[in-house]
């Protein structure tokens, strides 16, 4: 079972949000707040798998609160944002948040990217990816992206593209027929060569480098 935490400021949100993911079987809203201030002594009471979590909130946003919540080892954050929200998309790659989905998203979207998210895995919803990547350009390493392709060798290109589709370190590890401590390793050298702080800009950066393309 798939504990969520809901995070928004908007009750109404909230309720629709809870409404599509109690139509899972496998899904269980455990708990919600209203202000970032108020996730850590909440995931803290009602233990979740992942926090689903608005970005722009009064008091302490949305980015504020993964930031926190990710320096407690907390669970994984799967943001909600409208359209349009580059800065603050990026703000929340750069702290740490695992998946990107729009409140407009349909919600067989939304349950794909808790579940994806939950499990370990990366989401970001395919209307974000130009804007994410368009903020990426602007601020990424003076490195061309040819030249860290090319340092990557080709175990390592395999379990970027895994990544890139969401795959847990678990599922990468199954469908390249490796341990889960191999894939880490890959992973970390990954990061390393990349100039990457999580998976979540290694993503992005598969994505900007052409080594996958967003679904259609």
């Amino acid at each position: 079972m798939i504990r969520v935490l809901l995070v928004d400021d908007q009750p109404m949100v909230r309720a629709g949000l809870g409404l599509i993911l109690r139509s899972q079987p496998d899904i269980q809203v455990v708990g919600e707040c209203g202000d970032g201030s108020e996730v850590l002594s909440a995931v803290t009471r009602c233990t979740p798998d992942i926090v689903c979590m608005d970005v722009r909130m009064p008091g302490v946003d949305g980015v504020e609160a993964t930031r926190r919540l990710r320096a407690a080892d907390g669970p994984p954050v799967c943001v909600l944002t409208t359209f349009g929200d580059e800065e603050v998309l990026w703000s929340a790659v750069d702290v740490g948040a695992a998946g990107f989905e729009l409140k407009s998203a349909t919600p067989e979207n939304l349950i794909e990217a808790v579940r994806t998210v939950a499990s370990g895995g990366t989401w970001i919803d395919g209307t974000l990816l130009g804007p994410i990547l368009d903020s990426y350009r602007r601020i990424r390493q003076s490195v061309s992206p040819d030249g860290r392709v090319e340092s990557l060798t080709e175990r390592e290109l395999d379990v970027l593209r895994l990544m890139a589709r969401g795959a847990s370190n678990r599922e990468i590890a199954d469908r390249l027929f490796l341990a889960e401590t191999t894939v880490k390793t890959h992973v970390g050298a990954l990061f390393t060569k990349l100039g990457a702080r999580d998976r979540a800009a290694a993503i992005v950066f598969a994505y900007d480098a052409g080594i996958v393309h967003p679904r259609r």
